[in-house]
């Protein structure tokens, strides 16, 4: 792999126009590459009022599939706030149906309340990894009441590097062998396959992109999110790609030419059902389940 060089990404050498041409392609091709979306996919993108989220949904639009939205309010102040505003305006501007869940509807309060009395317990996880469980869980099950056949994501190439470096830490084999552009090893009626259009797309990519389509977004981190792992591997990969530019999509492609032999592995094994509600789940319960056990005898939790 080459050194530093001045000259960055390719892309960053192509003037606005040619950029977005560049940007669209690399989208379109990673959908037809990988068999993400037909014509036929009825698609709900999880939006979240981000960069991400909003580019995904715009150009999933703008390249002819049948799209709507569904963002969950996590209630975390004037940042949610900011966020849903953008997104029904952004979706009403651009005629797409948007489906609103809210946090307080589901569960009675807010993220970082579960995540305060997590703390007073004595159990400490941050508010990622909660918000990580409650929106998995709601988007699947959301997904499948809408009658969606695909549920897109705003992943782009630094979330999905992240993502593959923290689980091959944890040596998490069976969530490595579940991921790529699109999610799973074979289908399951209770999952709503999930895709990644933006799987190759850099975060500085899709942000420019962004920024030219003057999408109405927030671009500062969710306040919760400060102190994760996630920000510190981050960091981390942002000085290895400043170093040696590319190394992102060298590792993520070199995933993907050696995750069907991982695949092979955990193929044929389908998750349980989750005693409580019947979600697809690895254990007697699933994590969302496992959670509002541990909120259990709090009130005013919705559990």
């Amino acid at each position: 792999m080459a050194r530093k060089s001045s000259k960055g990404p390719e892309s960053s050498r192509l003037n606005d126009a040619e950029f977005i041409g560049y940007f669209e392609d690399k989208v379109k091709s990673t959908i037809e590459r990988y068999g993400l979306l037909s014509e036929n996919d009825k698609v709900l993108v999880a939006v979240s009022g981000g960069k991400d989220s909003t580019a995904t949904l715009y150009l999933l639009k703008k390249l002819g599939y049948g799209v709507e939205g569904l963002t969950l309010d996590q209630l975390l102040g004037e940042h949610s706030r900011r966020n849903l505003e953008n997104i029904k305006s952004f979706c009403k501007d651009n005629g797409i149906a948007l489906h609103v869940v809210h946090m307080r509807d589901l569960y009675g309060c807010s993220v970082c309340y579960m995540k305060s009395v997590l703390d007073g317990r004595g159990i400490h996880l941050n508010s990622c990894t909660i918000c990580g469980v409650i929106r998995r869980n709601v988007l699947n099950r959301k997904a499948r009441e809408i009658g969606a056949t695909k549920l897109a994501t705003g992943h782009n190439l630094d979330d999905e590097s992240q993502t593959l470096f923290m689980n091959f830490v944890r040596g998490d084999m069976s969530c490595l062998a579940r991921t790529g552009p699109k999610s799973g090893i074979r289908p399951d009626e209770r999952f709503v396959q999930r895709v990644k259009p933006l799987y190759f797309c850099l975060e500085a990519e899709v942000k420019r992109y962004s920024q030219l389509h003057d999408f109405p977004v927030q671009y500062e981190p969710c306040p919760c999110s400060l102190d994760s792992y996630r920000t510190e591997v981050k960091k981390y990969f942002n000085e290895v790609e400043e170093e040696y530019p590319g190394s992102k999509e060298a590792m993520m492609g070199g995933f993907l030419r050696v995750v069907k032999h991982l695949q092979a592995e955990f193929d044929g094994r389908s998750p349980r059902s989750c005693e409580s509600c019947g979600e697809p789940s690895s254990s007697r319960l699933c994590r969302t389940c496992a959670l509002m056990g541990l909120l259990a005898d709090k009130t005013g939790c919705g559990v």
